[in-house]
This record gives structure tokens, C-alpha cells and sequence, in this order.
């Protein structure tokens, strides 16, 4: 009885907690993109038109300026605002440098050309013997390479179960291990503390890993 029980609470709490979750962060980013309505002059907010509240007309807003300022800014006139306006912001000194890092990051990230977070891989860390899960997020710098006389890559070791922190290293070619595996299961085995795993055949497909090409992972 106390088995069948059990068995029937779990079951609910595997359909409730994903679900629950997935509800949560859609209401957080909804709320959070709804704050954009105060962008409208007082008198054009639905409150005042209609005499209440229209939930997700903040998505709207929010889409329509991505839009239309992407459309704009992508013509001549455009770029040299754009140049006009990073030009201005390189002259304050706290607000420079939190921009040009953020900027370069985006840039990254969204750029179509990027291998950003492409390739799952896998390290020693913290020490020989411990294999621990990370993402390629580009190529060393070239006096980090010259320093450790070999060619480096720079990788990215998320925590558990929040991947949005973590470490960044520099590591040896021919001391990486790329997994066969999707970026999303990769997170996912992260987020769900290992109990989530890919379901891959073969996972090692270059590097230093037992059973494991001896391959190192090549320069994009």
C-alpha cells in the first residue's frame, strides 16, 4: 500500500513540478516583457483606453521596437548612428567598458558564423581522473598560447543545476574530448544533476579519453 502510494505521488509530482516550472519562467519573462508598455505615453496604455489591462501586449510593444529598430539600423543612416552613438559611449569610462563587453558577448552568441557553444566537451577538472562536462566558447588568446607553448581553447565549465554560472579555462587541444551530443541534452544533464542523460551510443568521438580517438579536437 505504502509502495503504490508512494508510486502515485511521484508520478504527480513528475507531471506538476516540470509543469509548474515551465509556467513560472513563461509568467517571468511575460511580466518582465509587459514592463515595456511603460514606454507608451499614459494616455495610449490600455488601462486608460480600455478601462483595463490587456496581459502580453508588452510582448507586442517589445517585438515591434526589435523590430522596427533593427530595420532601421541596418540602412546607411543607421550605421553611422550606431558609430556616432559607440563613438559617445567609449568616452565615459565605467559605461565603455560594461558596454564593449557586453556587446562583444552578444555578438558572439547571436552571430549566425559563431561556434559559440556549439561543441560539447569533455575535461579533466578539477584534477586527472575527474572528467567534468563543458562547452567550447572559443579560441585562447594568442599571448596565452605563447605562454603554455601549445595551442589552447577557452571552454566554459558550468555549475549544477544553474548553468548560467560557472568557470572559464583554458585548456590543451589535445586534452579536450568532443562529445557527440547536442548542446541542449548537454544542459540538461547539467540542470537535472546528471539524471537526465543523453541518449547517445557513442558519446567520445575525439581526444585523450579512454577508448577515445586520440584526435585532438580541431581549430574551428
Amino acid at each position: 500500500m505504502l509502495l503504490k502510494l508512494r508510486k502515485y505521488i511521484i508520478t504527480g509530482l513528475l507531471i506538476w513540478v516540470p509543469l509548474g516550472i515551465t509556467i513560472l519562467v513563461i509568467k517571468l519573462l511575460v511580466d518582465l516583457l509587459d514592463r515595456t508598455i511603460l514606454f507608451l505615453p499614459p494616455t495610449w496604455r490600455p488601462e486608460i483606453l480600455f478601462g483595463f489591462d490587456i496581459p502580453g501586449i508588452g510582448i507586442i510593444i517589445s517585438s515591434v521596437i526589435i523590430f522596427t529598430t533593427g530595420f532601421f539600423l541596418t540602412n546607411f543612416a543607421g550605421r553611422r548612428l550606431i558609430k556616432w552613438g559607440e563613438g559617445l559611449l567609449e568616452r565615459i569610462p565605467l559605461v565603455r567598458s560594461i558596454y564593449s563587453a557586453v556587446k562583444q558577448v552578444t555578438e558572439t552568441i547571436l552571430s549566425s558564423d559563431s561556434d559559440t557553444f556549439s561543441e560539447v566537451l569533455l575535461i579533466e577538472y578539477p584534477r586527472k581522473g575527474v572528467w567534468t562536462l563543458c562547452f567550447k566558447t572559443g579560441e585562447s588568446p594568442q599571448p596565452f598560447d605563447d605562454i603554455a607553448e601549445k595551442k589552447l581553447i577557452t571552454v566554459f565549465v558550468p555549475t549544477t543545476p544553474n548553468p548560467t554560472s560557472g568557470f572559464i579555462l583554458f585548456v590543451l587541444c589535445i586534452e579536450v574530448t568532443k562529445l557527440d551530443i547536442d548542446v541542449e541534452d548537454a544542459l540538461k544533464l547539467v540542470m537535472s544533476l546528471g539524471v537526465v542523460t543523453p541518449e547517445t551510443k557513442e558519446l567520445l568521438t575525439a581526444g585523450v579519453a579512454p577508448k577515445a580517438s586520440q584526435e585532438p579536437v580541431k581549430d574551428s
